[in-house]
């Protein structure tokens, strides 16, 4: 069912959304490139260590880095080819660390280890957490933490609350909504393993109210299974975690607190599917949904990804290349994303879009004077005051605000 009324959380503000560059482009599924970068530390956590050399021949969703770590995720060779380095890079989110380079054979031949499973529907919730573990599977929605790692904080005999996060309320962006649209029957798949997987007693799908085909394709594909569609108002962060739960079960998740400290567990659209290719085609996460877009690409749109292309070379043989010089390179949305130098990088799986804004739009407007009207207060949503923050802030810098 849809919920008649958009539900919604205290607070929040209206930024223009800019999805209509891309909210309609259908997701392609981009040529195998010459040459892949793949750094080992994708995640929230600890790096993975390389397990393959230069010169080793290696198989599409072949292992090719793991950590002992227990915050930590396995990384795939996401095409098949040669290792021509593995060495210290700039990584495009995390700073820096090690990267394998892979030169593609072209041949994208699979490795021997990419088995579906039999009967999946009868899995079992440990050998499901196995399988999302072993395809190192993150979060989807930019957060990049490990899939396997939250769903070991479920307590055995306790029921949860499941919340599909399909809102994408990041300006710009649209690989969720296009792949909710496309991907329907499949993602719904991913949701029935991750709902069994965590203990789920209710499942909530959640999307905002400005996605309306999504919500369509959705409620189709969900007919029957007991899940429920709940339509959200569209603003921002309608898709934080902490604000989806108090909008759709009234639960506040205390300050340094887990959703899982209120009997709920938040997983992304993107990794419901990654789920179901893990499960159902044996595939790692090699590859994913991105939206890259902005006034300066002559063809802005969604694509499907390989892990570890460059993507300069995405801009070039998909978007036309630039109509105009980018001032900004925003990977992800360009309220939560970061800003990098160039465009002389890798996708990981924490990258959600990459956003290039012009001169003009990328210009930061002048500091208008405080008239303390309040409205700042007004609209957070966990009850800062930035009045008192930015005073602080000016008066004695901004390191002191972490004390």
């Amino acid at each position: 069912m849809i919920s008649i009324q958009a539900k919604t959380f205290r607070g929040g503000v209206h930024p223009e959304s800019f999805k209509a560059l891309t909210k309609d482009k259908i997701i392609v599924s981009l040529a195998l490139p010459h040459n892949i970068a793949i750094p080992l530390l994708q995640n929230t956590g600890r790096p993975a260590e390389p397990i393959v050399k230069p010169g080793d021949i290696v198989l599409k969703g072949q292992l090719i880095g793991e950590s002992s770590s227990f915050i930590s995720s396995k990384v795939h060779a996401s095409l098949s080819g040669k290792v021509t380095a593995v060495g210290e890079v700039v990584n495009p989110i995390y700073g820096k660390s090690d990267c394998v380079f892979i030169e593609s054979d072209g041949k994208d031949l699979p490795h021997s280890s990419l088995k579906e499973s039999a009967s999946p529907e009868n899995l079992s919730r440990k050998k499901i957490i196995e399988i999302i573990k072993n395809a190192g599977i993150v979060g989807l929605g930019g957060a990049a933490f490990p899939t396997h790692v939250k769903l070991l904080g479920i307590k055995e005999g306790k029921d949860y609350s499941l919340i599909i996060n399909g809102a994408e309320c990041e300006p710009f962006l649209t690989c969720d909504q296009r792949l909710m649209v496309e991907n329907p029957e499949e993602s719904l798949k991913g949701i029935k393993l991750l709902a069994k997987a965590s203990n789920a007693k209710d499942v909530y799908i959640a999307i905002e109210n400005n996605k309306p085909k999504a919500i369509r394709a959705m409620k189709k594909a969900s007919a029957g299974s007991g899940y429920r569609i709940i339509t959200l108002k569209t603003k921002y962060p309608q898709g934080g975690e902490k604000q989806l739960i108090k909008a759709i079960l009234g639960r506040e998740v205390p300050p340094e607190k887990l959703p899982l400290d209120v009997d709920c567990i938040v997983q992304n659209v993107g990794t419901a599917f990654a789920t179901y290719e893990a499960v159902y085609k044996g595939l790692p996460l090699i590859e994913r949904c991105v939206t890259l877009t902005g006034s300066c690409l002559k063809n802005p749109g969604n694509f499907r990804v390989r892990i570890g292309t460059l993507l300069t070379d995405i801009v070039q043989s998909s978007c036309g290349g630039f109509i105009k010089e980018p001032a900004k390179i925003i990977l992800g949305g360009p309220m939560m994303g970061i800003a990098h130098y160039s465009s002389d990088i890798p996708i990981i799986k924490g990258i959600t879009g990459v956003v290039f804004l012009s001169k003009e739009e990328a210009a930061v407007p002048e500091e208008s004077i405080c008239v303390k009207c309040g409205r700042c207060v007004d609209v957070c949503p966990v009850n800062l005051l930035p009045t008192e923050i930015v005073k602080y802030v000016k008066r004695k810098g901004i390191d002191y605000l972490g004390k």
